[in-house]
């Protein structure tokens, strides 16, 4: 690899804070396992665990996982290969450094 010049990690909170400050029940996502692509709000979602867990409507194989304790969340989307999230045309894109 060559040498790069790279950014902390902090750089993110930013772009992160703007994407996750969005309802994400209208965000597109796809299914690790059969590729199904459709709205997180179209996830059969399980509330008998120590969370929430959303099962694709297709194959019921779990895209996401979400565990919240009073201080914190934890987020697991092992399941799906992206999330596609909608963004209002007013919001400022960020631009590269």
């Amino acid at each position: 690899m060559t040498d790069m010049s790279y950014l902390d990690g902090n750089m993110l909170d930013g772009p992160l804070r703007e994407l996750f400050a969005v309802d994400l029940s209208g965000a597109t996502g796809r299914c690790e396992s059969c590729g199904t692509v459709g709205p997180m709000a179209g996830l059969h979602v399980f509330s008998h665990a120590p969370g929430l867990i959303g099962r694709c409507p297709a194959c019921s194989e779990v895209m996401l996982r979400l565990v919240r304790a009073p201080d914190r969340a934890w987020l697991d989307l092992r399941g799906s290969t992206y999330l596609q999230v909608p963004l209002p045309m007013d919001q400022p894109y960020p631009r590269p450094l």
